[in-house]
């Protein structure tokens, strides 16, 4: 049992002295694949470091380089291994470095300059001996893994700040503030300029500002543009060795992702300027050289400059999107459509640039004090518009300080000239007057007045004066509304009694033409029957003056005959002077001529229009042989018998006439029978 205990103890002592001759003499060291250790050297035969940490020529202090994986014999007499994983940055994350030896940095500098030959900061010995500086580094690890010496290089992660030796309180607490401003900088992730807010479209731009390098030029407010070989800021070293300066630059960042130093710039994002469809961007610069005046000599209100000088651009910006850097100045929208302006507090136009303006407060000819509500239409050529920006700023300043006061003034002056009934009848040609007398007004501005609208004066609740006078234009204007109705009406009756006699007479139109025609017909045998009464009374009157003459000749002829003969012929000649009259056949005859004449050429109808016929004759006709005549040929005949002499009573005895004609036959053949009784003889 004893040599059992024996030999136990002799292997214990074995293993024992093993372990310590391999792990603590030999210094046997296990380093995985995915680890790398930083090698601290307790003692030197070339001694120790005075002012640096990396002992690069073998002194006591930490090695420049690591072990990577495999087995290392490091004696922990002489070293002390510090072992850890490989640093890994994941996708879409940045990392920072701090360098806690090299080269101190200079007074214009705030981060250590970049070295190529440090290979991502993975060559301690390339990064010190090619001027590698201490402090926050310029350079950055993107995503992937790296075998980094934590004793030179402190890595800050989102999440860790990773280093083998940063137990100081003072650097610990700088770490810590360094990886919190980061983090408030968004400096961790990569800067994306996108749709924001999940819009495939971006309005947004990044506006940088440097914080290392020489500061800009006195007097300057932005630093210069100095092309695109740095990459957008991704290569701060280039961006410096082109001359770029610290604070806000020109340049700006569009749609994109960029792995930019937050510590060596921090980008700020702002929408892009936008240009409307009916406006243009007066570009008023605040970066650039000074520029020539471009207005010409007789412009007093400032100048107009090219691009690339201060000052109001001459040339504006059309309707567009644009990536304009608002640090380096500003875009005044002015709009090239109509703008109407309302002086009236209630409305406004939609272009809110008379949100200010109120009814003006006039007094006119007759001391009324309404308050007259206007409306301004118009209008600024986009060529004009950088002349009106030079010259009031904005649109809301010339409107408030310059066109309000204008107007207003204007209409005052037209009010006293004019009473208050006038101010509203006569408001078209004061619209057209006003016009004309402030379009050229306008034109002084760079302005084009388009229209002048004027409204009814308006006057305060408890003033009825005005009311009332509108009132009795009304009831004056509904007075001759109605008097226009009532001819209107009274037109159109008698339009409606002429339609109705018009379908009157229509109607009877039929009958109408039938009496026209029967009284034509009755006219033509009236006239026929005059025409044959005077051819009758010139046939008596004719065969009268024949048997007068015969007569008288005869008598002469036989005065010297004898007694019983001239007596007899005197008998005779009684009996047809009985018959035809005597000596006032002239006058009968100039009489019945004169009729004749008169019934010829009268104008008044002698025939009557409507013809009463009489009983017919023995054969049925209407002629003046077989039967009875007209009423009017029976009056011509009793007013030329009359005219003869022959009473109208003998007429109505059948037998006077005949008893006449045969004594006057009975005288003329006792007178034939005397004369032939001689010849007989």
């Amino acid at each position: 049992m004893e040599e059992w205990l024996m030999m136990a103890g002799y292997s214990v002592g074995i293993i024992v002295l093993l372990y310590l001759f391999i792990f603590k003499i030999l210094g046997l060291r296990i380093i995985n694949s995915n680890e790398v250790a930083v090698v601290e050297k307790w003692w030197s035969l070339k001694g120790s470091l005075k002012d640096s940490i990396i002992a690069l020529n073998g002194e006591a202090g930490y090695a420049p380089g690591l072990l990577r994986g495999g087995i290392h014999f490091k004696s922990v007499l002489m070293y002390k291994i510090h072992k850890y994983p490989l640093i890994t940055i994941p996708q879409g994350q940045i990392a920072y470095l701090f360098a806690r030896d090299g080269a101190p940095l200079s007074p214009v500098q705030t981060l250590g300059r970049i070295v190529p030959e440090a290979n991502n900061f993975q060559d301690v010995a390339g990064f010190l001996k090619n001027g590698g500086q201490r402090g926050p580094q310029r350079g950055i690890l993107r995503e992937g893994t790296y075998a980094i010496n934590l004793a030179q290089f402190i890595v800050i992660t989102p999440s860790a700040i990773k280093s083998i030796s940063s137990n100081l309180k003072p650097e610990r607490s700088e770490l810590i503030s360094m990886q919190k401003t980061l983090a408030e900088r968004e400096g961790f992730s990569p800067v994306v300029i996108m749709g924001r807010g999940g819009n495939e479209s971006s309005d947004m731009m990044g506006i940088v500002t440097v914080h290392d390098g020489t500061p800009i030029s006195q007097g300057e407010i932005i630093a210069p543009d100095v092309g695109e070989e740095h990459a957008s800021f991704q290569d701060p070293e280039k961006f410096l060795e082109l001359g770029g300066r610290r604070g806000k630059q020109i340049q700006i960042l569009t749609d994109g992702t960029y792995y930019i130093n937050r510590l060596f710039a921090t980008v700020e994002f702002r929408p892009k300027t936008v240009v409307p469809i009916g406006f243009v961007g007066v570009v008023v610069s605040f970066f650039g050289s000074e520029g020539v005046d471009t207005s010409g000599e007789n412009y007093k209100h400032g100048e107009l400059v090219s691009v690339g000088s201060k000052g109001v651009l001459e040339k504006p910006l059309m309707p567009g999107k644009y990536a304009f850097n608002t640090d380096a100045g500003k875009v005044v929208l002015v709009p090239t459509t109509n703008i109407i302006l309302k002086w009236n507090k209630t409305e406004t136009g939609d272009h809110k640039y008379d949100e200010n303006l109120t009814e003006v407060d006039i007094i006119t000819k007759d001391a009324f004090e309404p308050s007259l509500p206007l409306s301004v239409v118009m209008h600024i050529d986009y060529k004009q518009a950088p002349w009106v920006i030079q010259r009031f700023g904005d649109i809301g300043m010339l409107v408030n300080q310059s066109l309000d006061p204008l107007v207003s003034a204007y209409f005052k002056d037209v009010a006293q000239t004019k009473t208050l009934i006038e101010l509203i009848q006569e408001r078209s040609a004061i619209r057209e007057r006003a016009v004309l007398e402030m379009k050229e007004k306008f034109e002084k501005y760079n302005l084009q007045l388009e229209e002048v609208l004027i409204g009814t004066p308006k006057t305060t609740v408890a003033d009825t004066q005005i009311e009332n006078i509108l009132m009795q234009l009304r009831e004056r204007q509904i007075a001759e509304e109605k008097k226009v109705t009532y001819q209107k009406q009274q037109s159109a009756a008698e339009s409606e009694k002429s339609l109705r006699e018009a379908q009157a007479i229509a109607e009877q139109q039929s009958f109408l033409t039938k009496s026209k025609i029967q009284i034509e017909i009755e006219g033509n045998n009236g006239a026929a029957l005059a025409s044959r009464a005077e051819q009758e009374s010139n046939q008596i009157i004719a065969l009268a003056k024949a048997n007068a003459s015969k007569i008288k000749l005869e008598g002469e002829a036989e005065a010297s005959k004898e007694s019983n003969v001239g007596l007899a012929k005197a008998q005779a000649i009684e009996a047809q002077v009985k018959a035809y009259g005597g000596a006032e056949y002239r006058v009968i005859q100039e009489v019945t001529d004169k009729l004749a004449d008169a019934v010829k050429n009268a104008t008044v109808d002698i025939v009557p229009k409507t013809v009463v016929q009489m009983g017919s004759g023995d054969n049925g006709s209407g002629g003046s042989s077989g039967g009875s005549g007209t009423v009017m040929d029976t009056l011509l005949k009793f007013i030329t018998l009359d005219k003869l002499g022959v009473s109208l009573q003998h007429i109505s005895e059948p037998s006077a006439a005949p008893q006449a004609n045969e004594s006057a036959v009975k005288s003329e053949q006792g007178i034939d029978a005397q004369e032939k009784q001689p010849e007989t003889d």
